[in-house]
């Protein structure tokens, strides 16, 4: 497993994104949730990977405790990774912060990240108190999601130091991170974190006959015409998968990690899966397979 290291964190650039825990939007069954999902979480362990990440909104706090018990006995192993919603008044970060800790059964939380941009409290209600959350050792590191540059750099100056990473939406399908985002990260020694980087699975060429039966398939991109206009896209990552006894998808998250101070959580519906995700950590990609992505997802 290679990793990344920015700001006294060492993060592995595969990571495991934990939404699906729980969750029953996926549609995965009660099985997955008591069974697999801690199955796949300590495999990612065995296997070198060390972020994991979850949100205190994941199955209302469901993914958090699958998570807890996933990884006992092995807290030295894991980066861990938790979010706060931002509803509720910004006195009641310190409490939702132990209110995860304590679902996720550790008595610190390594990057405790700000789940969205709040519509009503300006970084200068929140950030001062994740800094005493830091002070205090409950958490290592602040982080944001879902936030623009102009943003991410407000909870920089509010924190009054590092806000270590910014968790976005960025794939081969959603590219906009790359213009801003992600040159501003490898500047200055900060981390993005790539979630959805298989575009809900839209990359992996699973859905090109028929879409997901799950809340996925309302999305325009799972439509036909939306599978129709990345045809040509999924039948590059599976040209270049071929080249490198490699699939679509892992193809699809070397695009993303092969580059610098970029990490990636896919989700994984089984330890199959997740063992798929772990190897792609060791694919790099030719630059003219890297123009040839671009040219098709631009």
């Amino acid at each position: 497993m290679r990793f990344v290291e920015a700001g006294g964190a060492r993060v592995s650039v595969i990571g495991l994104g934990t939404w699906q825990f729980g969750s029953t939007e996926w549609g995965y069954g009660r099985g997955y949730a008591t069974g697999v999902a801690g199955d796949i979480a300590r495999r990612a362990l065995d296997l070198g990977i060390n972020l994991i990440d979850t949100a205190e909104i994941y199955g209302l706090g469901r993914s958090e405790r699958i998570v807890g018990e996933a990884i006992r006995g092995r807290r030295n192993d894991v980066f861990l990774a938790t979010k706060l919603f931002p509803v509720g008044l910004p006195l009641m970060v310190r409490w939702r912060a132990r209110a995860s800790a304590r679902r996720l059964g550790v008595d610190h939380i390594d990057l405790y990240q700000q789940h969205w941009a709040s519509p009503l409290f300006p970084p200068g209600a929140t950030m001062p108190r994740f800094r005493k959350l830091i002070d205090e050792g409950l958490v290592g590191h602040a982080g944001v999601s879902n936030h623009s540059l102009r943003q991410w750099q407000d909870c920089e100056a509010a924190l009054g130091g590092p806000v270590l990473s910014n968790q976005v939406r960025f794939s081969l399908v959603s590219r906009e991170p790359d213009r801003e985002l992600v040159p501003w990260a490898q500047r200055n020694g900060r981390i993005v974190i790539a979630y959805s980087p298989l575009g809900q699975g839209l990359l992996s060429g699973k859905y090109q006959v028929s879409a997901p039966r799950n809340f996925r398939r309302f999305s325009s991109d799972f439509s036909a015409d939306g599978r129709a206009r990345r045809e040509p896209l999924v039948a590059a990552l599976r040209d270049i998968a071929a080249s490198h006894r490699a699939t679509a998808a892992q193809i699809a998250l070397a695009w993303v990690v092969n580059k610098p101070n970029v990490v990636a959580i896919p989700g994984a519906s089984s330890v199959a899966q997740v063992e798929e995700n772990a190897a792609a950590a060791e694919l790099s990609l030719g630059d003219d397979e890297v123009q040839r992505l671009d040219s098709l997802s631009a």
